[in-house]
């Protein structure tokens, strides 16, 4: 679990949320409120909702009813600059997606240069910093076909926060990974974490949701069917869909 900074207030605030694909309702009345500094991790089945909810938070996704509240301004009312909410946020996906004509630390500074117009030299200084944080300081120069998944989803949370985002989302960022990867871009969240890094995070690795998020939701069925602290959410679950989703995860041995 992330330590907690003083003082907090909502980063985030999501009211009565309804995402409608044709006639199939995918978020049904989603509330979340999400606090500076906090981790709160998305956990339930696949289909819940989840991958969406994080796409309307960063307005890839608009939603048909409802809003989001960043930080007090309403980013879905009409006429709001979606593009300058989205600026302030930071989104890793389940597919790294580097442009593979491009260097490591190309792909890093591009979205930063062309989008937010941080000057050249600025973009590589950052970028450098970034990869020596995650481990990647002798690949910068290396193209996205030499290095493993693992390295290519470091790279890609570089790319989400050489802008200094106020807000990081995390759509199952180690789905693609073969199961020894896992582990080096789970470490680099937490150390996120700790760091203080305001995440809104979806992942099926519960162990790591347990030790690293402040607040767990549950969703199912396009609803926050359950939310609270992990050791509650994990240990004392008071929906029977939640109890039956963790007792089929431990039945699998994936908690």
């Amino acid at each position: 679990m992330s330590t907690p900074l003083a003082p907090q207030s909502p980063c985030l605030v999501i009211e009565d949320l309804v995402k409608i694909f044709e006639h199939h309702t995918v978020l049904n009345g989603i509330n979340l409120t999400v606090d500076t500094h906090q981790v709160v991790t998305l956990i339930g089945p696949s289909g819940s909702g989840k991958s969406t909810l994080l796409k309307c938070i960063n307005l890839l996704e608009r939603p048909d009813r409802g809003r989001i509240l960043f930080y007090g301004q309403d980013v879905t009312a009409p006429g709001e600059d979606e593009n300058l909410a989205r600026r302030r946020m930071g989104m890793v996906f389940q597919s790294w997606n580097l442009f593979g004509h491009l260097n490591l630390l190309d792909n890093v500074t591009l979205g930063a240069r062309k989008a937010h117009g941080m000057p050249k030299e600025e973009a590589n200084e950052k970028a450098h910093m970034l990869l020596k944080r995650v481990g990647l300081a002798d690949k910068a120069t290396a193209w996205p076909d030499q290095v493993s998944g693992g390295q290519a989803q470091r790279v890609a949370i570089c790319r989400a926060l050489i802008t200094d985002p106020e807000l990081l989302l995390l759509d199952e960022v180690t789905s693609a990974l073969d199961p020894e990867l896992v582990g080096e871009v789970l470490g680099v969240i937490r150390e996120l974490a700790e760091d203080g890094m305001t995440m809104v995070l979806a992942t099926h690795e519960m162990g790591f949701a347990r030790d690293v998020s402040d607040q767990v939701a549950f969703l199912h069925d396009g609803v926050v069917l359950e939310q609270g602290p992990p050791e509650m959410i994990f240990t004392e679950p008071t929906q029977p869909r939640t109890r039956q989703f963790l007792r089929r995860l431990i039945e699998a041995r994936r908690i």
